[in-house]
């Protein structure tokens, strides 16, 4: 793509490393903050610096939170027994926007892949395993991608978990396999939700 200004080239690339977003978008999105007001553009990139400064990790489930503490994890009216395990705060935003859940979250920050290079102690694995144990969880939803690795991650979740009593389910197969939960439409997942499996029935029907 030739572009007049380098300036502009600059822009442009810099747009286009966000993820989704091509040269001609990003062309696009350049353009019409060069027909705002400097105050409006200011503004926009004051916004985004803040958010990158100031945003906070939940130390309980690792949601995204203006201080120590998500939203989620300090609401009383939530379903403190009940643990939804994802993989990312991708798809915990997924299933919020389904409003058919009222239990906590775990974000475990990805999925074992050896693949790529991502064992079980890269991940927030034995926090979780550390709270099913210390705050008396009753049941854990594994809400993971339908994939060989998210499946592998249920697997090593649930042997370090054998020795408690918490039950353990799975959101049922409303996805096809190797299909992304953030992409699904509200509807599925509230279904997949509402109508999860125990594990021990999820695993007899792979």
């Amino acid at each position: 793509m030739q572009l007049p200004s380098i300036l502009l080239e600059n822009a442009v690339n810099a747009f286009a490393a966000l993820p989704g977003i091509g040269k001609k978008t990003a062309l696009r999105l350049v353009l019409h903050l060069l027909k705002q007001n400097p105050e409006e553009v200011y503004q926009f990139s004051e916004v985004i610096a803040t958010l990158r400064r100031e945003i906070k990790t939940c130390k309980r489930c690792g949601n995204i939170a203006d201080s120590d503490s998500c939203t989620i994890c300090s609401n009383p009216s939530r379903k403190k027994g009940m643990l939804c395990v994802v993989e990312s705060i991708r798809e915990l935003i997924a299933f919020e926007n389904t409003q058919q859940y009222n239990g906590l979250y775990h974000v475990l920050g990805g999925i074992i892949s050896p693949l790529d290079g991502v064992g079980p102690d890269q991940l927030n694995i034995n926090s979780l395993v550390e709270r099913v144990k210390k705050e008396g969880i009753e049941e854990l939803i594994f809400a993971l991608n339908p994939t060989i690795q998210g499946d592998t991650t249920v697997y090593y979740i649930q042997k370090k978990l054998k020795d408690t009593p918490v039950k353990i389910s799975t959101i049922a197969r409303g996805v096809a396999f190797g299909g992304e939960l953030e992409y699904t439409d509200e509807m599925t997942l509230a279904r997949s939700l509402q109508n999860r499996l125990p594990l021990d029935r999820y695993i007899s029907g792979l």
